[in-house]
């Protein structure tokens, strides 16, 4: 079984995958994945600098998500090229990991499950719902962003009801983390049930 585990910014998603992997699942971060697959020497890598051009070329001479991060919210055409090279990729990479999985089902983190239109790439989708302000608070905390920056990611996600529309299963993060790790283990032996 693959559950699609998903959340906007700051939901929380993160610590309810650790709970998880705690009790032995194999979790997967689409997010870690996007970053692998764009590592200095990659065929990603070579694609976005031959689209973005130099300029997105750290000191270091990786690529700069934080200024590629910052070119593509404000232009919906580098957004969409931009995915056009990851998505393919990440795929790739995704596939071999869950392959390789011996957990009873494996979990795939992924922000952007309804974005993407992917639903249909999991048995189950688990969302990890909180209040929008909390959201805000939590990610701009966490983040070395601006409020202003991280309203602009929420504003780019779908909205909580959209998300909420596609869950096969929520839990509720909005207050504290030992709730959510309680939540997080319930819907865990709920999981094990159904496999």
């Amino acid at each position: 079984m693959i559950v699609g585990l998903t959340g906007g910014i700051g939901s929380g998603k993160s610590a309810a995958a650790n709970f998880f992997q705690n009790e032995g699942i194999n979790v997967i971060d689409a997010d870690s994945l996007s970053r692998d697959a764009i590592e200095k020497g990659t065929p990603g890598f070579d694609s976005i600098v031959q689209c973005f051009g130099s300029k997105i070329i750290d000191s270091d001479g990786s690529i700069d998500r934080a200024y590629l991060r910052k070119e593509v919210f404000v232009d919906d055409k580098k957004k969409k090229t931009l995915e056009s090279i990851i998505h393919p990729l990440v795929g790739d990479l995704m596939l071999k990991k869950i392959a390789a999985s011996k957990s009873p089902y494996s979990i795939i983190m992924v922000p952007l499950i309804f974005e993407t239109k992917s639903m249909s790439n999991y048995n189950r989708i688990l969302v990890i719902d909180c209040d929008p302000n909390l959201q805000l608070e939590r990610a701009s905390l966490r983040d070395d962003n601006s409020q202003e920056q991280i309203q602009k990611i929420m504003d780019s996600q779908c909205s909580r009801e959209e998300r909420i529309s596609i869950a096969n299963d929520i839990i509720p993060n909005n207050d504290s983390l030992e709730n959510l790790k309680i939540r997080s283990i319930a819907m865990h032996k709920f999981y094990l049930n159904l496999c």
